[in-house]
């Protein structure tokens, strides 16, 4: 197993901040210690600036690319993920599994500080924890993180505060917006592990979803991101083992297998009052899962696209 996860993401990002302003980000050295690189919230960020979040979130693990692709018949960019770790990269460092609220003061955390601070069931299970001399993280976030948000990361990770690094980008945003549609192969595994699959069986994974016009506020970036994959994501898993255990899992993985799918996700999350805690869990898939077995050479298709709903979120 690749070790070190942070270790992987601070190089990434000790490598990008002689180019910030390319990035069309801006460096933040708080008060008290800690690192917080604003990629989308007060900035306009950029792809590039995506691309690299999305890096981030994978400790390196990942190659994230925007590659063409079609909605409907009609030309559309696509960003493309592939990883030859895909266990490591998607559930210990991309997953949004950590709820950070100080105050008035909220994100959704990713990104390998997850595997430091150790919060999360998928640690457990997984039998992994860090160590780490510093931390990373990404904030998929309106507002800049403070000092008091930083502590708090320090805290639950064991590091000093000027060894925490935050990345952070608004939903609607170039760069947020890219970081959210390159978790089409992380949706896909978490999916998996809820349903009790043995995950380490999957070698490899290649993931694509549209990239979604920048949404007007982030109300809306939520639906198009979320229906970007859930619609319009598509992933092929390399796995192991018997085809039996596939064929039986596989009708439950993509995002059809939930009796929410259908409408857009800004319907669907409007209906339930804005909590995402009430919608059904298994919504929360890609449109559309292949596996390759490299033990048999079998392949099985579950799911499919629904060109409709994105044209009816993306509003073309």
């Amino acid at each position: 197993m690749p070790t070190m996860l942070n270790k992987r993401a601070f190089d990434l990002v000790a490598a990008a901040l002689p180019r910030i302003g390319d990035l069309r980000g801006t460096v933040l050295e708080l008060e008290g210690g800690g690192c917080v690189v604003d990629l989308g919230v007060k900035v306009e960020g950029s792809l590039e600036a995506g691309r690299l979040l999305a890096e981030v979130c994978m400790s390196g693990l990942a190659e994230v690319r925007v590659v063409p692709g079609d909605v409907g018949g009609v030309a559309w960019p696509s960003v493309q993920v592939v990883t030859d770790a895909p266990v490591e990269a998607c559930l210990l460092s991309q997953y949004a599994g950590w709820q950070i609220s100080v105050g008035k003061f909220f994100a959704m955390g990713s990104g390998p500080m997850r595997a430091a601070a150790a919060r999360e069931e998928v640690f457990e299970k997984l039998g992994y924890r860090e160590s780490a001399s510093s931390v990373v993280g990404v904030l998929e976030t309106g507002k800049l993180p403070t000092a008091e948000v930083i502590a708090v990361i320090a805290e639950k990770t064991g590091v000093p505060a000027d060894r925490v690094t935050l990345l952070a980008a608004r939903t609607a945003s170039l760069a947020g917006n890219l970081q959210v549609v390159a978790r089409s192969v992380e949706t896909s595994l978490h999916k998996l592990f809820e349903l009790g699959f043995d995950i380490w069986r999957v070698r490899s994974a290649v993931g694509v979803a549209p990239l979604p016009p920048v949404a007007k506020d982030d109300f809306a970036g939520i639906g198009r991101t979320n229906d970007a994959i859930l619609y319009g994501g598509r992933v092929s898993l390399m796995v192991r083992g018997d085809d039996e255990s596939i064929a039986a899992i596989g009708p439950k993985v993509p995002s059809c297998g939930s009796s929410a799918h259908g409408k857009p996700f800004a319907e669907i999350f409007e209906d339930a009052g804005r909590d995402f805690y009430k919608i059904d869990p298994h919504l929360f898939s890609p449109a559309e899962i292949v596996f390759q077995n490299l033990d048999t050479g079998r392949v099985h298709v579950f799911g499919g696209i629904n060109p409709d709903v994105l044209r009816q979120s993306f509003e073309f």
